[in-house]
């Protein structure tokens, strides 16, 4: 394995981290006695083939359901200070409500002190407020790291850019967990800031909403080789070295196989990546047109100033995902989840376009006399049975 300063927490961070919520029994607190045997022991083998691996970061959050309760039968066996463990509990207005639930999660994983605690979910203008405000969730976690139970405080993140730069400026925070990967890099300048506060920087789900590269199109493919999907994404990611780690969300042992193949190559990304990275740009310019792919995301609105709530930049993004890649299942996994993922991933699909004057939102968009149609085709294309966020689901 190869590890990385995790910023001024200076921790030796595995390159890869073992997210915790895939493998869990139940999005829902259950008694562990209704856990069946064959999910707990998937669960231990899927964490020592991590350890075995050199992956000791073990990530998880109250909101996984399940996840804590049954690692808290597998981390104890360990010894403590081989292992890097990060939970996260989401912020509310009541910060005594914070920390009883982090007191849950500290219980329920058997351990004295986590590693690492994040604010879990820094997505929206409330979320931001209920961290930051005097008497706080963050007051509340660095009286957690006065008590010795915290050692660092970060937060994650789904929301905008410019919220996270915010966040970031504060300088109250060690690390931060967000987004990004080759199909996603609008949170680059969150990065640069990061680096500059010399933050740890963990980056969410690249194998999954990086494009569900456990089951990429055929297009792709061919567009990643000699690489798979995967492992491109994987040394797409590493080879910013402001970038430490990407969650592994495994959801059984042999979930690990394919990241591992990235490590040798780690190397020869000055070799490999220029000419898949031409592939795939031309591969876009070639479906979508040039202008277009150039220009498709200035002067957008944000979906809080659009009529109707239209989320147009993401509905856009997938368009052009599921036109230049392939990424269709993916696109209509991410659309059907707008209007039910909350502030995890915000506005309304385009269901209602015909009715909405959207003339003085795209004033500033020099493809506003297209946007309309496109998102139009881009609903009747998508739009299907409405998709839950996970932790949503039974």
């Amino acid at each position: 394995m190869l590890y990385r300063r995790f910023g001024r927490t200076e921790i030796q961070m595995p390159v890869f981290s073992c997210g915790g919520m895939r493998y869990q029994f139940k999005w829902q607190d259950v008694p562990l006695n209704q856990v069946p045997a064959d999910s707990q022991n998937n669960l231990e083998a899927t964490i020592r083939r991590a350890v075995e691996l050199g992956i000791n970061h073990i990530e998880t959050a109250r909101g996984y359901g399940s996840s804590e309760m049954q690692l808290g039968q597998i981390l104890p066996t360990f010894p403590r200070d081989q292992l890097t463990i990060q939970t996260k509990v989401s912020p509310t207005s009541n910060a005594q409500e914070f920390r009883e639930t982090f007191e849950q999660s500290l219980a329920y994983l058997k351990l004295d002190y986590v590693d690492l605690l994040g604010i879990h979910g820094i997505n929206n203008a409330e979320t931001y407020d209920n961290t930051m405000k005097t008497g706080g969730c963050l007051e509340v976690a660095q009286q957690l790291r006065a008590e010795g139970k915290v050692r660092f405080i970060g937060f994650s993140t789904h929301g905008q850019t410019e919220l996270i730069q915010r966040a970031i400026a504060t300088n109250a925070f060690d690390y931060i967990n967000l987004h990004w990967y080759y199909i996603f890099q609008n949170n680059w300048p969150a990065i640069l800031d990061a680096q500059k506060h010399d933050m740890g920087v963990f980056i969410i789900s690249p194998s999954d909403k990086g494009g569900k590269l456990y089951s990429p199109p055929q297009k792709l493919i061919d567009l990643c080789a000699p690489l798979s999907p995967m492992v491109f994404n994987d040394l797409f990611c590493l080879s910013h070295s402001q970038v430490h780690t990407l969650s592994i969300g495994a959801s059984k042992p042999s979930d690990f196989d394919e990241h591992l193949k990235a490590l040798d190559l780690l190397e020869q990304t000055d070799e490999m990546l220029p000419d898949i990275l031409a592939r795939l740009e031309e591969a876009a310019i070639a479906t979508l047109g040039k202008d277009w792919h150039k220009t498709w995301h200035q002067g957008l609105p944000s979906h809080e100033t659009t009529p109707g709530g239209v989320n147009i930049p993401s509905i856009l993004w997938l368009w052009n995902l599921a036109n230049a890649y392939d990424l269709e299942e993916y696109a209509k996994m991410r659309y059907n989840l707008l209007g039910n993922g909350g502030h995890w991933f915000a506005g309304q699909q385009a269901a209602q376009i015909d009715t909405l004057d959207l003339q003085t939102s795209l004033l500033c968009s020099p493809n506003a006399a297209q946007i309309p149609s496109i998102l139009k085709a881009a609903h009747s294309r998508f739009s299907s049975e409405s998709v839950k966020r996970l932790s949503q689901q039974d």
